[in-house]
């Protein structure tokens, strides 16, 4: 089994054993000679023209060319990574380059994939090609790191096709600021069968910002269109992370023009339910941290939340901890008998919940591949040096493993993850897509330990994860993409390099971040994705 440690030499050597370098062109050669469309390429004027995540600045040394370059430090889930938007024209060929340096850097364009390599202390050159789809007008372009490889360079971007070459950017001595994309009871074993999803049955799951507008705008809880089956109201925050106390504050007028009252906020969820749909708190998100690490904590959640749900009639509850939230403290190696106190109070907490509303209460989770798949790799502080929060949501899903309606991990805003075929894969395609799903649908050994195998979900209980838009996260797949990886998992047919365990026609749908940014999308997830699903 090969497993990434810490030290370079080592991690190096295992990623060169599990992938070949078939996409990528790593030689010394000059870039294409056409009009580069990059803007500030060889990041001569700082940062300029592009938005970057974590530790990322430009640097005097080392460079390729110039007097300056990117340099990127990935930390804890953050990759560093580093985007540019770009015009381009619909169906039409692009060459992407960079020069780079560092253990583990890639390249990638959203949508269309990425490579990567591993050069060391050696400039060299990556390069990949894609072409735009029909309508196409725009790409986003990245570069990044991988977790806990260290800091990685990148100089000479060039984006080589049709288009209008940028003029010069003015230096800046300062970053662009970070982007906001935008998470001890005994476990119960192996879980019962239930019927599967009949046709017509497989779920839309979408995300409602009804507590801020994050540039998408507001959606009115009526105005959600009837493709979406589960609404998760993003979000609830806690008063502090170690609280416990969760909080619903519901979007004011000032940032969010035409909300709706309280009283019809809660007419239209009753609407909604009355239609067939469920209505559920989301806890979380990328700000909302929430460590129950006591028992008096775990006791005001519980309360706290029971009082939202109980306040707008709500049918159940989404976790989506993310950040901080959950890790692992060194020792606790059995994700079937955790000993952590985040954990085991959480699964406390979830499972006092559940008892309190009876087996209509709808519980979903919609952890980061960092949480659940990285599992197979690492699973917390391991032998020393791995982060702590690696495959930290395990313990939680298999202990709720038979009360849990649906798991969505968020198959974006992700680095490369190792699939069970010991290989990297990487967001933006369908066979990301697939190599993640088939994870959680076939089991995999923890830590690549065979004699600790998390087993599989049930497939009525697994959705797949998708940014609604290109500008709602990291890793947007084309619809057509999208369908080509249910197709895959569902029927056997069209797949591509990775080959699924099984084949799970009782796969149960897609969840989208979020209802809001479909709409700022013109619908396209929804709307495609609902006839889609519907025809399977």
């Amino acid at each position: 089994m090969i497993r990434i440690r810490t030290a370079a030499r080592t991690a190096a050597a295992s990623v060169a054993a599990a992938l070949t370098f078939a996409a990528a062109t790593l030689a010394a050669a000059q870039p294409a000679r056409a009009a580069n469309l990059a803007v500030n390429p060889g990041f001569e004027a700082g940062l300029t023209g592009w938005t970057c995540t974590g530790r990322a600045e430009a640097v005097t040394s080392p460079v390729r060319s110039g007097s300056r370059a990117l340099a990127g430090t990935p930390e804890g889930t953050d990759l560093a990574r580093c985007r540019q938007t770009i015009t381009v024209k619909p169906s039409s060929t692009y060459t992407l380059s960079a020069w780079v340096r560092g253990n583990f850097v890639f390249l990638g364009a959203e949508g269309h994939g990425e490579t990567w390599a591993s050069p060391g202390g050696t400039w060299t050159r990556l390069s990949t090609s894609f072409t735009t789809s029909p309508g196409q007008t725009s790409v986003t372009i990245h570069v990044n790191g991988w977790y806990g490889q260290g800091t990685y360079h990148v100089d000479d971007v060039e984006l080589d096709g049709p288009g209008d070459a940028p003029g010069s950017p003015s230096p800046s001595p300062s970053p662009t600021p970070s982007e906001s994309p935008e998470p001890s009871p005994t476990p119960t074993e192996e879980p019962t069968t239930s019927p599967s999803p009949t046709p017509g049955d497989r779920l839309l799951v979408g995300y409602l910002h009804a507590t801020f507008a994050n540039g998408s705008g507001y959606v009115r809880m009526a105005d959600v269109p009837d493709e979406w089956d589960f609404i998760n109201l993003a979000f609830g925050e806690p008063t502090s992370p170690t609280s416990g106390e969760i909080r619903f504050t519901r979007c004011p007028a000032a940032e969010c023009p035409g909300v709706e009252s309280e009283a019809e906020f809660i007419a239209a969820i009753r609407a909604k339910q009355r239609a067939g749909k469920k209505v559920l708190l989301s806890i979380g998100g990328q700000n909302g941290q929430v460590q129950l690490t006591t028992t008096a904590a775990r006791d005001a959640f519980v309360r706290s939340v029971s009082e939202i749900i109980d306040r707008y009639g709500l049918d159940g509850l989404d976790i989506d901890f993310e950040g901080h939230s959950l890790y692992l403290n060194p020792g606790d190696t059995d994700f079937r008998n955790p000993t952590t106190p985040v954990v085991v109070n959480l699964i406390s907490a979830l499972r006092t919940l559940k008892a309190r509303y009876g087996s209509r209460f709808v519980l979903t989770m919609a952890p980061e591949t960092f949480f659940v798949q990285l599992g197979y790799q690492f699973y917390g502080p391991g032998d020393g040096g791995q982060d702590p929060r690696a495959g930290a949501y395990l313990p939680v899903i298999h202990a709720l493993r038979n009360d849990l309606t649906l798991l969505h991990v968020q198959h974006y805003n992700s680095g490369p993850i190792m699939g069970l075929d010991d290989r990297y894969h990487t967001m933006g395609n369908a066979d990301f897509h697939v190599a993640m799903a088939d994870m959680v649908l076939a089991g995999f050994p923890v830590r690549g330990n065979p004699g600790n195998v998390f087993p599989p979900l049930r497939q009525d209980q697994v959705a797949i994860g998708l940014p609604a838009a290109p500008y709602a996260g990291n890793g947007f797949t084309t619809v057509a993409e999208v369908q080509k990886a249910v197709t895959c998992l569902v029927k056997g047919t069209g797949c591509g390099g990775y080959r699924p365990r099984g084949v799970y026609p009782n796969l149960r749908g897609l969840m989208a971040w979020s209802i809001n940014w479909d709409r700022f999308n013109s619908y396209e997830f929804s709307r495609g994705h609902r006839r889609f699903l519907d025809g399977l």
